[in-house]
């Protein structure tokens, strides 16, 4: 598998993909996906990459490079030439054929630009690839929800009136029901998330362990933690399987109604019973330790992690940079996860430079800005915002004004600023 800094050696021997690059570049499906993934932020380069590898170096794509780009075009909203592309994968040998996947992207794209027809005409589209099935349904059903159009996800399986669609042909089953569940648990109706909890029941949909996970996790994040307590209480009581997400999703409410020693206990419990604690207790606990400032118990417990085996992901680490004061102590951990060979996401490099941002520190910023361009990651809209942020701030326009036009330039949402004299565009690509 490449590196990242193989990829970043692959970006600058690629501008402007020069023909007899091909000649000295050995690509395979492995090295073409993570070069992709690294233009995430810039649809035009991806684009090019994408055709270039093919034209000059004879790179036969897969389906999951397919995908990949197809992926990159939806979050610019380049819809036809991501359809373009889907009929040539129709066109062309089973090695790249269109899958559930290459549709699911196409569903989560248009419904996150807010396209619910599209989306729902992409589905039906389906059936013209032998596709159209109650797994496409679902995942038709998933992107709604997750992009927050639960409404249109409620009518297209029970219909206006909440009577079942039953032109639909498809079973409504627990599963559709837990992803409507979540649906409502995303936008915070919480009245809403009762009122379809308890219509699960009217309906005789049998509730399993995700089922009752989602309403634990309803509970918590609604301000009433004590009832997820309950519910885990009556899961046991009716002998549904327990797992390590069911206690996980306890230990976090348990901790915000009883406190983190509590937490910890159960944790222990929990080991005792034969469950294996996975990386979410791990943040779970960890998270609860760090809100209550207790980052010596905090670090113990990300020792203790280390030593059963657990290896820490980035979302540890998120979590330790969301707590830390000293801008000395957030390098060190900083240089620390990169030397371990956990790669930083976008959300990281933001977190970071508007961290350093709201200290008065321009040094740190640009460090963590040359680091992301180490790592081959294209900067996304809030990556450019946060440094532009924080050049104004030092009285560096000159520099600010080059980042914001740069950022335009690759149809990237500028924020309005007096002292660059710029406005806002809208319609720029969300995140993700």
């Amino acid at each position: 598998t490449p590196s990242n800094a193989n990829i970043s050696a692959n970006k600058t021997i690629l501008k402007p993909f020069p023909d007899s690059a091909h000649e000295f570049l050995d690509f395979n499906p492995t090295t073409v996906l993570e070069t992709l993934s690294s233009y995430n932020n810039d649809c035009k380069r991806a684009l090019d990459f994408f055709n270039w590898v093919e034209i000059q170096c004879g790179f036969q794509h897969t389906t999951e490079t397919y995908n990949r780009v197809i992926d990159i075009l939806g979050k610019f909203f380049e819809f036809d030439i991501a359809w373009d592309l889907v009929e040539k994968m129709r066109k062309s040998s089973a090695f790249s054929k269109p899958d559930r996947t290459t549709f699911r992207i196409l569903f989560k794209r248009y419904v996150s630009a807010h396209l619910v027809k599209e989306a729902i005409d992409t589905f039906n589209r389906m059936e013209e690839f032998n596709l159209k099935d109650e797994g496409s349904f679902s995942n038709l059903i998933d992107a709604l929800c997750e992009y927050k159009h639960v409404i249109e996800a409620e009518e297209l399986c029970f219909g206006k009136n909440g009577d079942c669609a039953e032109v639909l042909n498809y079973k409504l089953d627990t599963k559709i029901y837990n992803i409507i569940l979540r649906g409502w648990f995303k936008i915070g109706w919480w009245r809403k998330c009762r009122e379809f909890w308890e219509e699960m029941d009217k309906r005789g949909i049998p509730k399993d362990l995700h089922s009752y996970s989602i309403y634990m996790d309803i509970q918590c994040k609604s301000g009433k933690p004590w009832r997820a307590v309950k519910l885990f209480k009556e899961m046991k009581k009716k002998g549904v399987k327990l797992d390590v997400v069911a206690y996980n999703t306890l230990g976090r409410a348990i901790g915000i109604s009883e406190g983190v020693d509590v937490s910890l206990k159960l944790y222990r419990e929990m080991i005792e019973l034969g469950f294996r604690p996975n990386i979410v207790t791990y943040i779970t606990i960890l998270k609860l330790l760090c809100e209550n400032g207790r980052y010596k118990d905090a670090h113990k417990f990300f020792n203790e992690m280390l030593n059963k085996g657990c290896e820490p992901n980035v979302r540890t680490y998120n979590c330790f940079f969301g707590c830390l004061q000293k801008p000395g102590e957030v390098l060190k951990l900083f240089d620390r996860m990169i030397e371990t060979g956990v790669q930083p996401t976008m959300e990281t490099y933001v977190m970071l430079m508007r961290k350093f941002g709201r200290w008065g520190f321009l040094r740190p910023v640009l460090l963590v800005w040359k680091k992301m361009e180490e790592h081959g990651v294209s900067p996304n809209e809030f990556a450019y915002n946060a440094l532009i942020d924080i050049l104004v701030q030092k009285g560096m326009v000159d520099m600010a004004r080059k980042y914001d036009e740069e950022m335009m330039a690759k149809g990237l949402s500028a924020k309005p600023r007096v002292e660059l004299g710029t406005k806002l565009i809208s319609g720029g690509p969300e995140d993700g």
